[in-house]
């Protein structure tokens, strides 16, 4: 199996976890059929996003509530729901700790499958929780 840049990765792991949200299908089933099919497939990286968002997603559903302001977690849009899911995931508990290169993908995601103004929130956001964790600086010493 070829290895993924991350940006494909990423893309494919957020197609996975998009379709999982329509009729409750499990995450894995749409990583399998994805995979079978040798459409969007989701690599180890992709898989690990997707797991640590259900692992952990009470807590990262939390972080995303906490940082709305005049806004319910049912009002978000399901695209720039998704994305922030999995970049928080990445953030909180991947291991390259590169906040501002996720911010940035989950831009880019935003820009592709959302809305015309979602990335602005997406990105708006995400930079709140990145600043206020003190995440921010991290990854300035590799870049």
């Amino acid at each position: 199996m070829e290895k993924l840049t991350r940006r494909t990765a990423r893309e494919n792991a957020f197609l996975a976890a998009f379709a999982s949200t329509f009729d409750n299908a499990m995450p894995e089933d749409v990583i399998a059929l994805n995979n079978e099919l040798g459409e969007n497939r989701v690599d180890e990286f992709g898989r690990k996003l997707i797991n640590d968002y259900y692992e952990h997603s009470a807590e990262i559903n939390d972080i995303i509530r906490d940082h709305l302001k005049g806004w319910t977690i049912d009002r978000i849009p399901r695209v720039s729901l998704t994305v922030l899911r999995l970049a928080l995931s990445e953030i909180l508990y991947g291991d390259e700790k590169l906040p501002s290169v996720t911010i940035n993908e989950a831009v880019e995601l935003t820009k592709k499958f959302g809305g015309n103004e979602d990335y602005q929130f997406v990105n708006g956001l995400l930079g709140s929780v990145v600043r206020e964790l003190g995440l921010a600086d991290q990854d300035s010493a590799s870049e």
